[in-house]
């Protein structure tokens, strides 16, 4: 599978952003879809994860104002980010968690999947 993220950008405080994930390649590979974030001199966290079935898990970090859906029709994966903070500043990953891997689908674990390219969220005054 393919990831190619964009949508990233830079805001202020309290501003939004739509990050969407194009997927291509086999997709019936994926148990798992999502994004994780890495800042730099940070370790990876993982933001959200949707598995095959829509079901989603947030970290708590962006709970209640970050909204994961995916487009099975378009292949597309969307992070809808809302009241975007400083501490959000980060290169944001789309990543995929193959059929058969031994991690569940959940927000702390789509940081071990496959990703992509990555895509630059910057939240600043």
């Amino acid at each position: 599978v393919h990831l190619a993220e964009s949508g990233g950008g830079s805001v202020h405080p309290g501003g939004s952003l739509r990050l969407s994930c194009a997927i291509s390649g086999d997709t019936g590979d994926s148990q798992c879809m999502g994004w994780f974030r890495q800042a730099p001199g940070d370790e990876r966290e993982g933001v959200a994860a949707i598995d095959n079935d829509g079901r989603t898990d947030y970290a708590a970090s962006g709970k209640g104002r970050f909204t994961l859906a995916k487009d099975s029709t378009k292949n597309t994966l969307f992070l809808q980010m809302n009241n975007l903070k400083p501490d959000d500043t980060a290169v944001y990953y789309c990543a995929s968690i193959p059929v058969g891997s031994r991690y569940a689908c959940r927000a702390f674990t789509i940081k071990f999947g496959i990703e992509g390219q990555g895509t630059q969220v910057t939240v600043s005054t």
